[in-house]
C-alpha cells in the first residue's frame, strides 16, 4: 500500500494525525468498549493513540488517492459501521421498529450487506485479461 504523505487521517473523537507519521495499527481485541477500536502508533509519541475507528478504515484513508476516493472510503466505512450497529439490535427492538415505525431492519441489513459485498467482490480491471478459470 502506498501511503499518501501529509494527509490528515481521522482517528475519531476529533483526533487527526498525519498519514506519514503513523507507523503501526493494532486492533483492540480485549476490553474493547465504545470508541476503543484501534491502537495507533505514531513516530513522534511514546504511547499509542486509542482510535475509535477500525484498523481497516484508518489504513484505507492513509492510502486514498483523491478527494473523491477519500469520500467514497469514508462513505463505505460509515455504511459498514451502520451495518454493524443494525446487526447488534435486539429482536425486541427490531419488532418495535417494524410494527411502530414500519422500519424493516432485516431488509436494510440485507440491502446494505449486498452493496458492501458487491464492492468487496469486485476484482477490478487488473483481472479482466487474466487466465480464465
Amino acid at each position: 500500500m502506498e501511503i499518501k504523505p501529509n494527509r490528515l487521517v481521522y482517528l475519531g473523537y476529533g483526533k487527526y494525525w498525519r498519514s506519514d507519521q503513523i507507523v503501526g495499527l493494532v486492533p483492540i481485541e480485549d476490553e474493547r468498549g465504545p470508541g476503543r477500536r484501534t491502537q495507533v502508533f505514531v513516530a513522534t509519541l511514546d504511547e499509542p493513540i486509542v482510535a475509535s475507528r477500525s484498523e481497516e478504515a484508518i489504513r484505507r484513508e492513509m492510502g486514498a488517492a483523491s478527494e473523491e476516493e477519500f469520500r467514497a472510503v469514508e462513505l463505505r466505512s460509515a455504511v459498514a459501521d451502520l451495518l454493524e450497529d443494525l446487526s447488534a439490535l435486539s429482536p425486541v427492538l427490531r419488532r418495535m421498529l417494524l410494527h411502530e415505525g414500519n422500519v424493516d431492519v432485516r431488509r436494510w441489513e440485507e440491502r446494505i450487506r449486498a452493496l458492501v459485498t458487491v464492492e468487496a467482490d469486485d476484482p477490478g480491471q487488473e483481472d479482466l485479461f487474466g487466465p480464465a478459470d
